[in-house]
């Protein structure tokens, strides 16, 4: 419900940058102990398809940490209100770019 001067409903892109920005941290931690884990999987000498398994895995977890970063920027950017039409859509441009060529 908003107030009198309609601000209390407003969203707050830095803070939801700063909570996106935490959450990607956090994965990015865990893929990091995925890649370890693998590689005393491989010192251990582990059999090849467990460690394929264990590779697609973090392999699958960094994508979707890419994707939550790339919509997390699409968000941030679009939502500066001191953006006009031609301003978002370029923004939205390069963020489509990025997708193509790293996604």
């Amino acid at each position: 419900m908003s107030d009198s001067a309609g601000t209390s409903d407003a969203i707050d892109p830095e803070a939801d940058w700063e909570t996106s920005k935490s959450a990607l941290i956090r994965r990015l931690r865990r893929v990091e102990g995925q890649v370890r884990g693998l590689q005393a999987m491989i010192e251990r000498d582990a059999e090849c398809e467990e460690v394929a398994v264990q590779m697609s895995a973090a392999r699958k977890a960094l994508d979707r940490t890419f994707y939550n970063m790339l919509s997390s920027v699409i968000e941030r950017e679009l939502s500066c209100r001191h953006l006009d039409d031609a301003d978002a859509r370029e923004r939205l441009k390069y963020a489509t770019e990025l997708l193509a060529r790293y996604g």
